[in-house]
């Protein structure tokens, strides 16, 4: 097993990049022995829904680096700022919240930013934004795909520019 450091309850354990943080892998005596915890202290936190593990299909729990990365937060919160689980719960579920919104105005920015843009459009309707950077036949092929995933077909396809001299048509 990999050795982690779990001084940073902020960025969570240390480990190499190509770690996926998500991945469900610790079972519940090893999450506890990173984040310094006794595993009924993690099986109260799932109760309560604070940190809640994925499970295996034995019912087993199973923890990812981001879930003991949030172990240690719970734990900072609790020891080093004296705040009661019932505040913890309310205050991860706002940090929370806060990052959907945060990715969602990332999304819509990307939406409205001036300039660049190509959109692809599907006879059903669905406008899609080519990326930046990408070129514009690559971008509308993805895009076809990705209407031709959701929708079974795409009859029409139409690539607007604006003229040079900023007239729409």
């Amino acid at each position: 097993m990999t050795a982690y450091r779990t001084d940073d309850a902020r960025t969570g354990p240390d480990v190499t990049p190509d770690v996926d943080q998500d991945a469900p892998v610790l079972v519940i005596s090893q999450a506890a022995a990173l984040a310094g915890m006794h595993p009924q202290t993690l099986r109260q936190y799932d109760r309560l829904g604070l940190v809640v593990p994925r499970r295996t299909a034995g019912r087993g729990r199973r923890y990812s680096l981001r879930d003991v990365a949030k172990l240690l937060e719970v734990q900072r919160l609790s020891h080093d700022e004296g705040i009661n689980l019932a505040g913890i719960q309310r205050i991860l579920a706002l940090e929370s919240q806060v990052e959907r919104l945060e990715r969602r105005i990332e999304a819509l920015s990307a939406r409205v930013e001036p300039g660049g843009r190509v959109f692809a459009a599907a006879a059903s309707g669905d406008v899609v934004v080519v990326p930046r950077g990408r070129s514009v036949r690559r971008g509308v092929e993805e895009a076809l795909r990705e209407t031709l995933v959701e929708h079974g077909e795409a009859r029409a396809l139409v690539i607007w520019r604006p003229r040079a001299d900023g007239t729409n048509n």
